[in-house]
């Protein structure tokens, strides 16, 4: 395949309630992996992730959503715990905002995957082949809640241009507490998301 895309299996619209949406996101379960989505309640969304991090937020569907961090002893002093949460305005805000580059919708559903695979890389996951049917699915119903108007962004320049996130991404600007971490933040209208994953090394 080319040009950084998944195979085009949407003749048909792909399913989207709350029992879709669970078993999508369950790739996530098996790494460090935050997902959770918002209503979008600011004309600056940067205030709406800064809210996500800080588990303000509840899920305006009531649907699943992930947070591995949610009983450690670290969220006591900062809620945001692993994020390092957008500052509010200014020259610190710009400077946050700089990290993350946008991506077209097509580069999205490899994304997705990514973000699931052992040490977020698609060449060093041993169970990819296997599993790469069963995982771009799940990216699909993901990105079927996602509608046509949303903006999409990541956290690092790699996968060339148009960006394939199936090849090496070997940079990356951390918006977390650790060294490299791998994400996906989307914009519409109507709600903002998150899906992060996390690499402790």
């Amino acid at each position: 395949m080319d040009c950084g895309t998944m195979p085009d299996r949407e003749k048909l619209p792909t399913p989207l309630d709350a029992d879709s949406w669970a078993a999508a996101v369950e790739m996530y379960e098996r790494r460090y992996t935050f997902v959770a989505v918002a209503p979008r309640a600011h004309d600056d969304w940067l205030h709406d992730v800064a809210s996500i991090m800080r588990g303000e937020t509840a899920d305006p569907r009531s649907w699943r959503t992930i947070d591995p961090d949610r009983a450690e002893e670290e969220r006591e002093d900062d809620p945001a715990y692993p994020f390092i949460t957008p500052p509010e305005g200014g020259a610190g805000a710009e400077e946050w905002r700089s990290w993350l580059r946008e991506v077209p919708r097509s580069s999205v559903g490899r994304l997705l995957v990514l973000l699931a695979t052992l040490a977020l890389d698609v060449s060093r996951d041993s169970r990819f082949p296997e599993r790469r049917v069963e995982m771009e699915e799940s990216a699909r119903v993901i990105l079927a809640r996602c509608p046509d108007e949303a903006r999409f962004f990541t956290n690092t320049s790699g996968g060339g241009v148009p960006p394939d996130f199936y090849q090496r991404i070997s940079s990356c600007s951390p918006i977390s507490q650790y060294a490299w971490d791998l994400g996906l933040l989307w914009v519409s209208d109507e709600e903002v998301g998150l899906i992060w994953s996390f690499d402790p090394r």
